[in-house]
Parts: structure tokens; C-alpha cells; sequence
């Protein structure tokens, strides 16, 4: 049984989804891949780990760092967990790019390469955005592509926490806008 709850943040609702001792998803409502990523069977139900991340999100929406992370279960690939597990040392107020991701997977597992397409296709299906931090990925030239919640959203993230915008920009036309 998956259990849900709501939380409303300054840019939006934001739909929590935990198997009653971590997280397993938090989206902000009609974020894409939504749907895909919560069980058929669950219910809405005040639970601890939801006290939990409501603590974290009023931390954090209150433009700080929080200084812990709440129980998470990241249900997915082998992959895309590798991939989340880097997203999670990217420091507040900071960014990496797909490339740099793609170096470290690849690094990391003994391989010459790691295509960046890949790495981003892990990082769009995140289950726990936010807290697993994908709005901190940008493209390599500075572009703030690649965010399910919307470009806009992930603007607002990195100037909430005070990221140097100066390198960055939204693209006029692409496949993740």
C-alpha cells in the first residue's frame, strides 16, 4: 500500500507518496511522469515520514538549507539509483551539468564514456524531485533544460536558493521546455 499527502508550496502543490516509512515519490502536481511513478492502491493518510518532509519543504521554501534529508526509497533502475545518488551530493545553491554526471557514471563504472542523454533521461524521471535536487542539472552551455516540473519551476528553485544565474538561460525552442 502506497499512502499519499499534500503540501502547498509557494510555486504550487506539491503530492507526497510514501510506503509508510520513506518517501517514494514527491512531485509538484501535473509535474510529468506523475501518474507513472504512484501505485494503484493508496490513500491519503497523515503519516510520521510526512511530518518529516513537511518540515524539510518549510526549511527549504524558506530559502535555507535544511541540514538533514528524510528516509527515502528510491524504487528504480540500478541506473537511474546511481544517477540519484549523485544528484543528492550536488551542494545547495549549486549546479552540475549532464556531462559532468555522465563523466562521473562512467568513471565510476570502468567505461570510457557515458552518454549525457542517458543520464538525463535518468535524472527527467526522478520520483523524489526536490529533495533528490534534479532542478541543480543544467546543460552544458548554461541551458536550464531537462526539469519535469517545467522550466519556470526550475528557475524559481535555483533563485531560491541564491545559485549563481549569471551562466544560465532558458532556450528559446527545444524538446524540454
Amino acid at each position: 500500500m502506497e499512502y499519499i499527502h499534500h503540501y502547498m508550496s509557494p510555486l504550487g502543490g506539491i503530492t507526497i507518496a510514501s510506503d509508510g516509512e520513506a518517501l517514494t515519490g514527491l512531485w509538484f502536481d501535473g509535474q510529468k511522469y506523475f501518474e507513472a511513478n504512484l501505485s494503484e492502491e493508496h490513500e491519503e493518510k497523515r503519516l510520521e515520514i510526512f511530518d518529516i518532509t513537511d518540515k524539510w519543504l518549510d526549511i527549504y521554501f524558506s530559502g535555507k538549507e535544511p541540514d538533514f534529508t528524510p528516509p527515502l526509497s528510491m524504487k528504480t533502475t540500478e541506473f537511474r539509483k546511481k544517477i540519484w545518488k549523485i544528484l543528492l551530493t550536488i551542494p545547495y545553491g549549486k549546479t552540475m551539468t549532464y556531462g559532468e554526471i555522465a563523466e562521473k557514471i562512467a568513471k565510476d563504472s570502468g567505461k570510457a564514456k557515458m552518454s549525457a542523454q542517458a543520464v538525463g533521461g535518468a535524472v527527467g524521471h526522478n520520483s523524489i524531485s526536490l529533495i533528490i535536487p534534479c532542478h541543480r542539472v543544467v546543460g552544458t552551455n548554461g541551458s536550464l533544460t531537462g526539469y519535469a516540473g517545467g522550466i519556470e519551476k526550475k528557475k524559481k528553485l535555483l533563485e531560491l536558493e541564491k545559485t549563481d544565474m549569471s551562466g544560465v538561460f532558458v532556450p528559446k525552442k527545444g524538446t524540454a521546455l
